[in-house]
C-alpha cells in the first residue's frame, strides 16, 4: 500500500494490518501514544492485547512534545467549531505536521480539512 515511504499510519490502518487485512513495512511505519491508546481500548482480552503490542514491534513511536501540545491546540481553536476537530485528532495531525510526515488513513475527513497535511487514502 505504502511502499518504502515514511508514513504516519492513523489507528484504523494499523487494525487493518493487525487483522491481517494489510500489509505495511514496519520500519517505515510511525505511530504515536495516541493511537497506542486507542488500539489497546480495543483489546477483547488480555492474549488479545499482549498480540497487539507483539504486532506492533518494530512501529516507529513517535513522542508527543510540548511543541505538538501547542499545535494541536491551535487546531481545535480553529476547526473544533467548523469541522468538529477532535482532540485525538488534532494530536494525531500536529505529530505529522511537526515531523513532517504524511498521514496514512481511511478516516480522510478527519483530516482533509487541517492545512499542509499531506493524506495518503
Amino acid at each position: 500500500m505504502l511502499g518504502n515511504r515514511k508514513v504516519f499510519v492513523d489507528t484504523c490502518i494499523v487494525i487493518e494490518y493487525l487483522k491481517d487485512n494489510l500489509s505495511l513495512q514496519k520500519s517505515n511505519c510511525y505511530i504515536n501514544h495516541i493511537v497506542l491508546m486507542e488500539l489497546y481500548i480495543g483489546a477483547k482480552n488480555k492474549q488479545d492485547l499482549k498480540e497487539i503490542k507483539s504486532k506492533l514491534q518494530g512501529f516507529k513511536l513517535l513522542q508527543t512534545n510540548q511543541e505538538i501540545i501547542n499545535l494541536s491546540t491551535q487546531i481545535i481553536e480553529h476547526f473544533s467549531l467548523s469541522h468538529n476537530a477532535k482532540i485525538q485528532d488534532a494530536i494525531i495531525a500536529s505529530t505529522c505536521l511537526i515531523n513532517s510526515l504524511p498521514i496514512a488513513t481511511y478516516n480522510i475527513k478527519d483530516f482533509r480539512y487541517i492545512p499542509n497535511l499531506e493524506i495518503v487514502g
